[in-house]
């Protein structure tokens, strides 16, 4: 029944705005037998007259306007969510989850996000800072930022933004106690200062000069779980730090750390962002994973 209701009702409402049968057909390209009739099914089905007939006149009941009223109300919500929609295909709107690792994306992808939403004023974004391996789907989020590893992929979508290149950090106190190592052997007889409780933090991914990769474990009395703590240890000469060549370039700028070893001898670290598979990816997520390929490589110089 509410299927024929809503069938009848663009008559009615065309009836009411033109202020007859015969102005409604001509808008709707009807007959005037044919207005008639369908506002006369209108009334039977809701058991109620809606207008006041008269040789001479049409004018709508109290309840004809109290009807007309919220059903006027309904078309012009209607019409609003078409548009609404409208703008979802053209243009981002909406909210986009986010979970990215807490120093990355603190540096890198949260200046990313902020120029976006300065260029998109109807999008929106919740970001989580976070290192562990959080619940992509289970978790609730539209995208997030992994380093290292994409993890498990059965139901995500993956997509390699770029690499980190890492780099060995020491102070200029603590090279010119111990010596600066020159090749991937001589890490032996250094300490590290580690990152996180994994062994993947005492395991740093090196290239000898053959091109052939070592993943050499250090030893070390000092293990963080925050790079900045990283950093900072390094700084105070605590030993040899593997971290993220734009983390240490501002303290090798400014003369309180050396890189040691060549450039060619440091494994960079794959970068990747993952999102629930889905048939429609929303364009307000597209927008945000388009950016961060497109934007991030220059904060990871």
């Amino acid at each position: 029944m509410f299927s024929e209701i809503l069938k009848e009702l663009p008559t009615f409402l065309a009836v009411v705005d033109a202020g007859s049968f015969t102005a409604a057909a001509k808008r709707l390209h009807l007959t005037r037998s044919a207005v008639a009739k369908s506002v006369g099914r209108l009334e039977t089905r809701l058991d109620a007259q809606l207008f006041n007939r008269t040789t001479r006149k049409l004018a709508l009941t109290d309840e004809g306007a109290h009807y007309y009223e919220h059903c006027n109300r309904l078309m012009a919500d209607l019409r609003d969510a078409g548009a609404l929609l409208h703008k979802r295909r053209t243009f981002p709107v909406g909210r986009v989850r986010i979970s990215v690792p807490v120093l990355f994306g603190r540096r890198c992808v949260a200046p990313v996000l902020r120029g976006l939403l300065r260029e998109h004023p109807h999008l929106k974004i919740d970001v989580e800072f976070s290192d562990a391996l959080v619940d992509v789907t289970g978790g609730g989020y539209d995208l997030v930022v992994r380093i290292g590893t994409s993890g498990d992929t059965n139901d995500l979508m993956t997509r390699k933004i770029g690499a980190q290149d890492m780099a060995i950090f020491a102070s200029p106190r603590y090279l010119a106690e111990y010596g600066a190592p020159s090749v991937i052997e001589d890490l032996n007889s250094h300490v590290g200062i580690l990152y996180g409780r994994s062994a993947r933090g005492s395991t740093w991914r090196l290239r000898d000069a053959d091109g052939a990769n070592h993943d050499v474990l250090m030893k070390g009395r000092q293990r963080y779980g925050d790079l900045d703590v990283v950093l900072d240890a390094a700084i105070e000469g605590g030993g040899l730090a593997w971290l993220p060549r734009w983390l240490g370039a501002p303290s090798v700028a400014a003369g309180a750390l050396q890189s040691v070893l060549d450039r060619e001898q440091t494994q960079s670290i794959d970068i990747y962002i993952v999102w629930p598979k889905s048939r429609y990816l929303p364009l307000r997520t597209r927008t945000v994973i388009n950016s961060l390929v497109t934007e991030l490589p220059a904060f990871m110089r």
